[in-house]
């Protein structure tokens, strides 16, 4: 123990006995007038003053090194189920050992609460994922039936559902990053080949909104995981697409970081003041507010999927110019999901 722990039960200890000091010290001084007004020997006051003295110090010393004890069982104690109720009541009063025993019988039902909690989400949760994986089934049918249709809406009705499919994947991806322990299936992966799937699955959107596509093959390949990379590429894209009302969106690498996907918009940007927190969950800024297209998923998905395949993501905006998002693709410490 350092000395600053030392000195921190010694004050504690004081004030815990602080009432027991002062009915001593009265003690004394009713001696004091006693012995005053029965004229008695001085010497034998002072004597008889030593001696309580001496065995009250001793009483003390001994309530201290009892004390001493509970007070570093409680203050070392790093966890509620980690209570000792025998270590810490061990020389305490009756109530003392009442209070303990109150407190392990509500930390018990609130075990028992945080178990039933846990078991409700659990289920609550498998129920929700099956439900995302059902869900993609009429979708495809939707989407299918729709392609056949000679309606006029069918062009907008393919682009709901696109962002329909955009969002169930986004709620799948949110599960499966939250839930954390599934492993990583690294390969080699040809990002070219990524890139050309998302703009693929997107196409409808750059041609319905006359986004034009600057974008000439790459040639890199990197060792990730080509399923989560793919859903990161995904992301940022749609991102773009999603605030980019007119203009273009360029795919590129940086020159002096040969391993960096640079995917760059010409759209409405981000405000200085909302950058610092687009990583956060649920956080849709002031461009989610205004066109209500925002869940505040998006960002932090991409953020959680880069550091699980163990890659940097960067993002610079100005808004009313456009925003340029950087993945440096190089290899890092994995981080593995709590």
């Amino acid at each position: 123990m350092n000395k600053e722990a030392k000195a921190a039960v010694i004050r504690s200890f004081a004030v815990a006995v602080r009432a027991q000091l002062f009915v001593f010290a009265g003690m004394i001084v009713i001696f004091a007038a006693v012995y005053f007004l029965g004229r008695l020997p001085l010497g034998l006051f002072i004597y008889s003053a030593e001696l309580a003295v001496f065995l009250f110090g001793v009483y003390l010393i001994i309530q201290f090194v009892s004390y001493k004890k509970r007070y570093e069982a409680i203050r070392n104690l790093r966890t509620a189920a980690s209570l000792s109720g025998g270590e810490i009541a061990d020389g305490a009063d009756p109530a003392d050992r009442l209070y303990v025993e109150k407190i392990e019988s509500l930390l018990n039902e609130l075990r028992e609460l945080e178990n039933l909690h846990a078991d409700r989400q659990s289920d609550q949760l498998d129920y929700f994922t099956l439900w995302l994986h059902q869900i993609k089934t009429p979708i495809s049918a939707i989407s299918l039936l729709n392609q056949s249709s000679a309606a006029k809406e069918a062009k907008q009705i393919s682009q709901e559902l696109l962002r329909l499919e955009d969002y169930t994947h986004m709620a799948l991806n949110y599960v499966k990053l939250e839930e954390g322990g599934g492993e990583l299936e690294l390969t080699e992966v040809d990002i070219d080949d990524a890139i050309k799937k998302a703009v693929k699955k997107y196409s409808i959107l750059f041609i319905y909104k006359g986004i034009k596509l600057n974008y000439e093959p790459l040639g890199m390949r990197v060792l990730s995981d080509g399923k989560w990379l793919q859903n990161l590429i995904e992301q940022i894209l749609s991102n773009s697409l999603k605030y980019t009302p007119t203009g273009s969106i360029s795919i590129c690498h940086d020159p002096q970081k040969p391993n960096s996907l640079i995917i760059e918009d010409t759209g409405i940007g981000i405000r200085s003041e909302d950058l610092p927190k687009i990583f956060n969950k649920g956080y849709s800024g002031l461009n989610g507010r205004l066109h209500e297209k925002s869940t505040g998923l998006g960002l932090f998905l991409s953020k959680k999927i880069c550091e699980r395949l163990g890659h940097q993501l960067d993002i610079q905006s100005e808004f009313g110019k456009g925003t340029r998002v950087a993945i440096d693709l190089s290899r890092k410490e994995l981080e593995i999901f709590d």
